[in-house]
């Protein structure tokens, strides 16, 4: 009997951790089934910048820093608010998909439809004026007037970009990411032949790298409206158009602004590399070097941007759903993937740093400035894996408001500070400005953590089911 009752609380120990093993890996499984589809997405979609970049990289330094400085003014001043804006639809089209309350899906992409595209046109306007805002920013004249030209041809591209994101949110709350994937890739293949007619085969230069961009976009966009309307998977959470949409718009809008903000603050403050670039000594040089490496970062930058859409969605479906320890596990799970995709990634970036820079540039000078980037960059990617995901984590949990203050303090109290002072005082240039942000990414990265571990998660499934709920169901959906 003595042995009989040793041995029961060991065969409940070894069950115990056979459950647990069991759901870890159900968990992992889940958590690549989604993030597998999301980072080829999003790299497939971020390409496409990228390709544009390149073919006009070909056409001389001037076209490449002017292009350059165009992009990261458009990521600042309008890209990112329109994919922060949207990012508010991670929270809600997840919790409610979590809560089996499937029409307010519908709902919700139709009123970010609506508030993203009255965003886009005052954004339009100040796109309109880049090489007028450029010049008085103190910028090279030269270099402002071909990145004026290069922003006006971009335009056509803003519209469709707000729409293409709360579709990809709308699906990807539902677990719905390979057409995502599929459209995205169809859409980066046709873009090169897009971009070769258009700089060659028209003549237009420069300003067909940017049409280009526009019209992918559209073709994107297109693609995934069309599926929604007529995939079976889509027909519980869009049944039509309906004038609920136009209902309870200021509540979106308080989360949309958040958002906003959250994303908003990092990608300012990275983009401001490439404007503080154009004050440094040889401003052609450094600002097309921070261009390259900043592309090349926010492209790398999508694998992690990957899982944190994943673990986005897994958390708010599992508060919406009332399973908070689901919750809890799937970020310990998500936090362990982004390490090791982190040092993976990191480790390439310092192989490939001697050749990098040709697929930008012909020029010497560039390509071996690239080379002694390359590995700061590596650095600054091993905290970015981290923040990303906490970041989808606070989406999940409709932390935005917090999220947005970490980030505000953490680079514009500390990374962007930093970096002016290495660069500019210091005199480490364009490599001071990345170390810097090194710095306000490692503040960012310690609030996150501190914030998920005094986390009361069943607290956080209370507060999605009061969400949910407290959102006017629609009663009268129009179908079309």
């Amino acid at each position: 009997m003595e042995t009989k009752t040793l041995e029961t609380p060991l065969i409940i120990t070894e069950a115990c951790k056979r459950d647990r093993r069991a759901e870890v890996k159900s968990e992992v499984k889940k958590q690549l089934w989604l993030a597998g589809p999301m980072i080829a997405g999003n790299l497939l979609q971020n390409v496409i910048q990228m390709i544009s970049v390149m073919f006009v990289g070909h056409l001389g330094e001037l076209s490449l820093s002017g292009a350059s400085m165009a992009s990261s003014f458009a990521g600042v001043t309008g890209y990112s608010l329109l994919a922060g804006s949207a990012s508010a639809m991670d929270t809600l089209c997840g919790q409610a998909y979590g809560a089996k309350e499937y029409s307010l899906l519908g709902i919700y992409k139709q009123r970010g439809m609506l508030i993203l595209t009255l965003l886009g046109i005052p954004l339009a306007t100040i796109w309109f004026y880049t090489n007028e805002i450029l010049s008085l920013c103190g910028q090279e004249a030269d270099i402002a007037w071909e990145a004026g030209i290069y922003a006006k041809w971009m335009i056509p591209s803003l519209f469709p970009y707000g729409l293409l994101q709360c579709h990809v949110r709308f699906l990807q709350s539902q677990n719905i990411v390979f057409p995502v994937m599929l459209s995205s890739g169809f859409t980066a293949l046709l873009h090169i032949f897009v971009c070769w007619v258009l700089v060659y085969r028209l003549g237009m230069g420069s300003k067909g790298a940017a049409l280009g961009g526009g019209i992918s976009n559209w073709i994107n966009l297109s693609i995934l409206a069309v599926y929604v309307r007529i995939s079976p998977n889509c027909k519980k959470t869009w049944v039509g158009f309906s004038k609920e949409a136009f209902r309870d718009l200021f509540e979106f809008f308080k989360l949309a602004v958040p958002s906003a903000l959250m994303v908003c603050s990092k990608w300012w403050s990275f983009e401001s590399l490439v404007l503080l670039s154009g004050l440094l000594p040889n401003p052609q040089l450094e600002t097309s070097v921070l261009s390259i490496t900043l592309n090349t970062s926010s492209f790398v930058f999508m694998i992690p941007f990957g899982l944190g859409g994943a673990i986005s969605t897994r958390v708010s479906n599992e508060l919406g759903a009332g399973r908070p320890k689901t919750a809890k596990l799937a970020v310990q799970v998500v936090l362990w993937l982004a390490i090791a995709g982190g040092l993976i990634v990191g480790s390439i970036l310092i192989l490939i740093r001697d050749v990098w820079g040709y697929a930008y540039s012909n020029e010497e000078e560039v390509v071996k400035y690239v080379a002694i980037m390359l590995p700061i960059i590596a650095i600054s990617h091993m905290f970015d894996v981290i923040q990303i995901v906490l970041q989808g984590v606070s989406r999940g949990c409709g932390w935005q408001k917090i999220g947005a203050f970490v980030n505000l303090g953490a680079f514009y109290g500390v990374g962007i500070p930093s970096a002016i002072l290495l660069a500019f005082v210091f005199h480490i240039n364009g490599q001071g400005l990345w170390m810097g942000m090194i710095f306000g990414l490692f503040v960012q990265v310690v609030l996150f953590v501190i914030i998920t571990l005094y986390t009361d998660w069943e607290k956080e499934a209370r507060k999605a089911k009061e969400r949910v709920y407290s959102s006017s169901l629609p009663t009268d959906m129009v179908a079309t």
